[in-house]
């Protein structure tokens, strides 16, 4: 399980509770585990069973590569359409460094006359 602090959102620790920094009042404390930030003063007691499930939202593969607007102002080269009803000769093409620097570019490309793309590389 991984929690972030709701003060200053770094990552919760969990440690025990020292028995010399318990208050005259709060001796029961002592033995039990706590989360704590490593940042700030916070602390949480985990004087009970703790459970708690939050799921993240993913974001679209569009998002990432630029969706409908990365076809904007690109170049246009003379290659045939990958499509096999397509009698197409030119395509627009961008390219993106996807892999590591010392690896070539993606060139992707989209077919001028059907619409359809692919990628090389």
């Amino acid at each position: 399980m991984l929690l972030f602090c709701p003060s200053c959102s770094n990552m919760l620790i969990i440690t025990p509770v020292p028995a010399h920094h318990c208050a005259p009042e709060d001796e029961s404390n002592a033995g039990k585990n706590r989360f704590e930030c490593r940042t700030c003063p916070y602390q949480m007691v985990l004087d009970r069973r703790y459970y708690e499930r939050r799921e993240m939202e993913l974001k679209a593969t569009e998002d990432v590569m630029g969706g409908a607007d990365s076809w904007k102002n690109v170049d246009k080269t003379e290659i045939r359409c990958v499509k096999e009803n397509c009698e197409g000769r030119y395509a627009y093409f961008r390219q993106v460094q996807i892999r590591s620097a010392d690896e070539p570019s993606t060139s992707f490309y989209k077919c001028c006359t059907c619409a359809a793309e692919w990628r090389e590389n």
